[in-house]
């Protein structure tokens, strides 16, 4: 029985973890722990008690004003002493590009244990953008045993890094823990949701937005709004949903900026509530990464408010547009996505390059091989 440790910090880290986790622990060939570090808290336990994930070990390393260097630090020494000296591990599993996957990666590495890294090989060929992440899951690569790649491209980077071994292209978790997350919303959720969400016009062409990025604080976040302002002056048959981050770069700008009637500034929004409405989107815009690869699946098309993806695979498939923060493009895309049914239906039917929601079950039977 191979025993393997589950680790991970943020929501995005729990939602693409969930579905291994389930696949794995039905499955008696496996002795399953889940460890979390707690980078995001709030956000973090909404995901585990939605997928019913069974924590382990909870480290909660965060304090107040705590800087990058001190974050890394604690958290190699917290899973150090309080999860891996005092259990043996065949395995560790980390996801992404976050600081708990980094520290995670060196500590397991440190005491000789087999490195997992779920979504291997992403890059945006810039170590400065996005920062630190970039950095993080290059040299998360460089001491990974397997490999689990969500494309092909994402292999070539690796082939060009010279890491060749134990390489898999497999998929996105993503979409497998969408297709369960949608799952979860029966017709009881669907109404709590209507009733929650009652101020909210569903009859009307939806545009969800999420922005969050430190690249597009300050002049970048000034035009995106700007865009955004214009779009709901041009389009009243539109309402534009905004579930605002806290972070006061953010709330602020956009609390002064995005007043209009069909604007609506919401709080942020948990997992289910977000997968829910983006099923009920006619567009998304967004920043995020997550989203990228999951409103293809619900077939919504998709403008990245980034100037780089490492993921370009949406972008050269055709379900997502790279807009930046250009007040021009996101104007001009919004209204063609608007305007044009055939180019909406276009986008809205490519084929996400992302997975199929089987990936967890692929990993699954390669370390049973293995």
């Amino acid at each position: 029985m191979k025993k393997i440790l589950f680790l991970f910090g943020t929501r995005p880290e729990a939602i693409k973890m969930a579905p291994l986790i389930a696949a794995f622990s039905s499955d008696e060939n496996f002795n399953v722990k889940v460890g979390v570090t707690a980078q995001h808290r709030e956000m973090l336990d909404q995901v585990i008690s939605f997928f019913e994930i069974k924590v382990d070990y909870d480290l909660n390393v965060m304090k107040h004003n705590q800087t990058l260097y001190q974050l890394t630090s604690d958290l190699i020494s917290g899973i150090t002493n309080e999860i891996l000296l005092k259990e043996s591990f065949d395995y560790v599993f980390v996801q992404g590009d976050t600081t708990t996957v980094l520290a995670a990666s060196l500590a397991a590495f440190y005491q000789k244990i087999k490195i997992v890294h779920i979504e291997a090989g992403l890059r945006s060929g810039d170590i400065l953008s996005p920062f630190p992440e970039e950095m993080n899951r290059v040299m998360t690569s460089r001491i990974a045993s397997l490999h689990f790649c969500p494309t092909e491209a994402s292999k070539e980077h690796l082939l060009k890094e010279n890491i060749t071994e134990n390489i898999y292209v497999v998929g996105n978790t993503v979409i497998d823990a969408l297709l369960m997350g949608l799952d979860k919303i029966d017709s009881k959720h669907e109404e709590i949701m209507i009733s929650k969400f009652d101020f909210i016009d569903f009859s009307k062409k939806l545009i969800l937005v999420t922005c969050h990025r430190r690249e597009n604080f300050g002049n970048p976040f000034e035009e995106i709004c700007d865009a955004l302002l214009e779009i709901s002056s041009q389009f009243k048959d539109v309402e534009i949903i905004y579930p605002v981050h806290l972070n006061p770069n953010i709330k602020e700008v956009a609390s002064k900026k995005l007043i209009a009637k069909n604007i609506k500034l919401i709080s942020p929004l948990t997992y289910p509530e977000l997968i829910w409405m983006m099923n009920k989107s006619y567009i998304i815009v967004t920043d995020s990464g997550g989203i990228q690869e999951e409103a293809p699946s619900l077939g919504k098309p998709v403008l990245v408010l980034r100037e780089v993806t490492e993921r370009m695979e949406g972008v050269d498939a055709g379900t997502a547009i790279l807009v930046g923060s250009d007040k021009k493009k996101i104007l001009y895309q919004i209204q063609k996505l608007i305007g044009n049914p055939e180019y909406y239906t276009n986008i809205a039917t490519a084929s996400n390059p992302y997975g199929d929601g089987t990936t967890s079950e692929r990993i699954k039977q390669i370390l049973l091989k293995s």
